[in-house]
């Protein structure tokens, strides 16, 4: 076994980074250009004519979920939870992927050509429900923007002699570039590259991490060495769990239902072909990820300590003090491609929403300008990417950026999913169900109220009945309304026994479940003896093409066949 590390680490030196640099971002952007064309439609600038095929969307939705953030957070996840700590941030990551897809059938049944959930949101209850999805996913993908330049940053900076600033401006000007010149196209047709990348390394780059830093004699010696717990030790651990398996089961589900990135390729995938692409993804995205968090594992039984206190530095630094420079570069590009394939998503979603939300709705479908559509959509980029490189320099822990994402949009989930099933939900019931669990949840979470006395005990039941609501919305999803109640009734009171006097310690899960519980309550109670007959057909009339006038020819083929998607020219 290799003595710890000694602070030195492997570069690959400016000449290296600029050459990996520039045949990833310069391949990219050939591809961009490939699938150009002349005219822009600015349907397909957003979701692609609706129609790719199974090869390209199941590796658009692997790559998107597999960003680097999710890497960053799963190594941190195993340094300071242990061996669970991987396994409860990819396994539950990977089973949402799952639970998507019964809820991205219904969609689409109520919505087959729709380009945002906000612009569904807005023809079924009108605008104030709209601007709240729509304005939650611009903060959230503002965030994730943020937090990707983050990861890319701090890879450039330990692997060269490039400061953290520098390689913020790298990243962000590739993914930009190749993503401005034809949006949602460019984005979906990248990610089937980057994920093949990103799988390739990983085969590679964990098992050599391993074994050139002593195979399993690590456990035992660092076991010995004091360097771990026995929580740390345990496949079962209850402090992995409740710290990071339960808030991120509430996390990923909210992120699976309110994120724009992911809705935008349920709206651009053959309808068809919604079932295997999203179980196709969960086997990608669990594997690859738990797989990568088995560095942040190794680095708590070797004893690194991340440099500059930074967890954020955990991965480079383990591929760059253990691995020779070949492999060094592969590792390298697998973190670039894992960022970029979710930062051009990130810029894909932000304009759809600004094209279809904020101009789109705001003029009318048959009053819009395809061309100012266009410009607008490019434009929201550039000013996206500015505003995360502002906030990269600030340098926020990744984990703690997805975990209150996630728990912001769980005030959204249950009003959002009713919405498409329940005829009596009204826009009086989803605003103030979702400004109610704002309300209870940001003080909560961010601790601006002591959890003692009278609010701790209203903190916890309400967290007690998020539980519930949790578990019986995965459950709807798969097996309908009567399971939902009977397993959600049956997890809220097996928890009533020890949830008093218990979830207060834990304010990260509680803030997530009070949102879930909230909301639902409102919506519920505000919806139950409502009149509202709600017409689902109305929805098909009021979403749709936005760019009409453009001949049905040109809206074939980006996916009614992979081979199109991947450049090869039209298959007849």
């Amino acid at each position: 076994m290799p003595p710890a590390p000694s602070g030195e680490i492997i570069q690959l030196g400016i000449i290296g980074i600029a050459l990996l640099l520039l045949l990833f971002y310069g391949g990219t952007m050939w591809m961009s250009v490939a699938i150009s064309r002349k005219q822009e439609n600015a349907d397909d600038y957003m979701t692609a004519g609706n129609r790719i095929g199974f090869g390209v969307s199941a590796a658009s939705m692997t790559a998107t979920w597999i960003w680097a953030s999710s890497m960053y957070a799963s190594v941190t996840a195993g340094y300071t939870y242990g061996v669970s700590g991987p396994i409860h941030y990819g396994l539950w990551g990977a089973l949402m992927i799952l639970f998507i897809y019964p809820f991205g059938k219904r969609i689409r049944k109520v919505a087959p050509r729709a380009h945002t959930l906000a612009e569904v949101m807005y023809a079924r209850h009108g605008r104030s429900s709209q601007v709240m999805l729509a304005g939650s996913n611009v903060l959230g993908s503002v965030i994730s923007l943020t937090s990707n330049f983050i990861a890319g940053g701090a890879i450039i900076a330990m692997l060269s002699p490039l400061s953290f600033g520098a390689g913020i401006l790298i990243i962000a000007g590739g993914v930009l570039l190749y993503t401005l010149w034809s949006g949602f196209r460019a984005s979906v047709l990248t990610d089937f590259a980057q994920v093949m990348a990103m799988l390739g390394a990983a085969v590679v780059i964990i098992p050599a991490v391993f074994f050139l830093a002593g195979g399993p004699s690590m456990f035992a010696e660092g076991v010995a060495a004091g360097h771990v717990t026995p929580q740390q030790e345990s496949f079962f651990s209850s402090d992995a769990f409740m710290n990071q398996g339960a808030p991120y089961i509430a996390a990923v589900l909210a992120y699976a239902i309110g994120n724009q990135t992911i809705a935008q390729r349920l709206f651009a995938v053959r309808e068809d072909l919604i079932k295997p692409t999203f179980v196709t993804a969960t086997v990608g995205y669990g594997a690859t990820v738990i797989g990568v968090g088995m560095l942040g594992v190794m680095a708590l039984y070797l004893g690194v300590e991340p440099m500059g206190g930074d967890v954020n530095n955990l991965m480079p630094q383990m591929v760059g003090t253990y691995l020779p420079v070949a492999l060094v570069a592969l590792a390298f590009v697998m973190i670039v491609g894992s960022l970029s394939s979710t930062a051009d998503s990130d810029l894909a979603a932000l304009s759809s929403i600004v094209m279809t939300d904020f101009y789109g709705q705001s003029v009318g479908r048959k009053n819009v300008d395809p061309k100012l559509m266009l410009l607008i959509g490019r434009i929201t980029m550039i000013v996206a990417t500015g505003l995360a490189l502002y906030f990269a320099t600030a340098r926020f822990n990744i984990l703690d950026l997805l975990v209150f994402v996630g728990a912001l949009w769980g005030c959204l989930v249950f009003p959002v999913i009713a919405s498409f099933y329940w005829k009596k939900v009204t826009n009086r019931a989803f605003t103030l169900s979702v400004i109610a669990a704002l309300v209870v949840f940001l003080p909560v979470r961010f601790e601006l109220l002591p959890l003692e006395g009278v609010w701790a005990l209203v903190v916890e039941l309400l967290a007690i009945v998020g539980v519930g609501v949790v578990l019986g919305i995965m459950a709807f999803g798969f097996f309908g309304l009567r399971a939902a109640i009977v397993i959600g009734a049956t997890a809220t009171i097996a928890v009533l026994p020890f949830g008093f006097g218990y979830l207060r310690d834990f304010e990260t899960l509680s803030g997530s479940l009070v949102a879930y519980a909230v909301s639902f309550l409102v919506c519920w109670a505000l919806s139950v003896r409502s009149s509202q007959d709600f017409d689902f057909s109305v929805i098909k009339k009021v979403t749709g093409d936005f760019d009409e006038e453009t001949p049905a020819s040109d809206l074939e083929g980006l996916a009614d066949d992979d081979d199109r998607m991947a450049g090869r020219g039209p298959v007849r």
